[in-house]
């Protein structure tokens, strides 16, 4: 698979299908379909994890791990003081009320990123600002609140405990504690721990680079202007390249290419020098200018099915040039696009990101009200999830099944799984969702 300005790790001691054929295709049953899974499965299986590569911290955010990291310090590092306020003994404060303070001599001052010039004598106290070291003979630090902040001689009103107001080295990184496992992500605060530890690069599983194409003839650019009433605005490659950017993935969106089979072809071609995966939505159905899937047996491996599901019936699959890039292809209707986005590419971009669970985990949700579907087709249909009086999860459906219904989409927040035997819902009942917009 093409790493365009990435080094390629050596590839592992694996059992790889023919370089010249594909796997043989799951099984259909006796309406000639594939199953939903069978279908995401089989794509899966054609896919590799893309190489580790080696990224600041700070780009890493999000990805997976290829290594594990152990701490090489300790956090704190040494003990340091929780407050601003005096280093003492805290036998010399522990009579200390405000009828009648105890008084110590201040013999020195210690700020965050120095040392104290000398030991803390019993009977003295040492001004110390939070995060500096403890000095050595100190035990315990008296908060500035709990004193007069006498420059040369300070006053303490209450007592503290041994130990008290001090951060101890190594309570909360132990060095060569394990921090991070392989396979794990990357979120905002596990940068931090690696930037406090004095990690500034890891081994990681880079963003996939998915190069978007819209295909045909009667699709324009939004603004511009629809020069006739068989013109459409391209909203698939914008909706598409969003899901997979949300998915985590490096996106290049091609301008509009059209039903010419010579553009298509070249077009896919000058892709596959930086890209992981190519997406295409339009051309795969049964039509006579359904293009993309006459032109791309041409350049590569291709597997077209009918999968039994509704929306997004007609699937494309293939491993494209020298490199044998996967590339997915969608139906062109916008639902059924982002259906099959839901169903195939996001768990694509996610093995290829080495991010699992691959598929979006259900959730069950009780049905709102009655619910019918079409028994051999496994429903996806469009919902609003939302909390019940009693705080639980309740799902309605937004919209009809046309796969054209653009607006009830964006309206929708979940996609309700309807199996394929399923025939009627009953309100009440419960469903499986995927909840749209979550990591899972």
């Amino acid at each position: 698979m093409p790493l365009f300005g990435r080094k390629k790790a050596p590839e592992p001691d694996i059992l790889h299908f023919d370089a010249h054929e594909l796997p043989e295709p799951p099984a259909v049953g006796p309406d000639g379909l594939r199953s939903m899974e069978d279908h995401r499965d089989y794509l899966l299986s054609c896919i590799d994890e893309l190489p580790p590569f080696g990224q600041q911290i700070l780009d890493s955010l999000d990805l997976s791990l290829c290594e594990d990291i152990v701490a090489g310090i300790s956090l704190p590092g040494f003990d340091n003081s929780a407050m601003d306020g005096y280093a003492v003994h805290w036998q010399d404060v522990a009579e200390a009320t405000d009828d009648e303070p105890v008084s110590l001599p201040v013999v020195g001052e210690v700020a965050a990123g120095q040392s104290a010039t000398h030991r803390l004598s019993p009977g003295t106290a040492m001004k110390i600002m939070t995060g500096a070291p403890l000095p050595d003979g100190a035990d315990s630090v008296v908060p500035y609140e709990l004193t007069d902040r006498g420059p040369s001689d300070v006053l303490v009103f209450a007592p503290v405990n041994s130990g008290q107001h001090v951060r101890r080295r190594g309570e909360d990184v132990e060095e060569g504690e394990l921090l991070f496992r392989a396979g794990d992500r990357l979120g905002p605060r596990s940068i931090g721990l690696l930037a406090a530890i004095g990690q500034d690069k890891v081994l990681v599983r880079p963003r996939p680079r998915v190069v978007v194409i819209s295909t045909g003839s009667e699709l324009v650019e939004p603004g511009l202007q629809l020069n006739s009433s068989e013109q459409i605005y391209d909203s698939n490659s914008y909706m598409l390249a969003a899901a997979a950017r949300s998915a985590g993935a490096q996106v290049f969106r091609i301008g509009l290419v059209s039903d010419d089979p010579e553009q298509i072809r070249q077009v896919i071609s000058d892709q596959l020098v930086r890209a992981d995966l190519i997406l295409t939505t339009g051309g795969v159905s049964q039509g006579d200018y359904d293009v993309v899937k006459a032109v791309m047996p041409e350049l590569g491996l291709t597997d077209f099915a009918q999968v039994a599901m509704q929306p997004g019936k007609p699937q494309g699959f293939g491993l494209i040039g020298e490199d044998q890039t996967p590339m997915i292809m969608l139906p062109g209707n916008p639902v059924s696009a982002f259906v099959s986005f839901e169903a195939f590419v996001r768990p694509a971009i996610r093995k290829l990101r080495g991010a699992t669970p691959y598929s979006r985990t259900p959730v069950r949700c009780r049905a709102a009200h009655p619910m019918t579907s079409v028994v051999g087709r496994k429903q996806l249909a469009r919902g609003i999830v939302s909390l019940d009086e009693t705080g639980a999860r309740q799902v309605e459906l937004v919209g009809g099944h046309g796969s054209h219904l653009l607006g009830d989409l964006s309206r929708a927040n979940a996609l309700v799984i309807l199996d394929t035997e399923v025939e009627s819902v009953a309100a009440g009942d419960e469903v499986d969702v995927w909840l749209l917009g979550e990591e899972q």
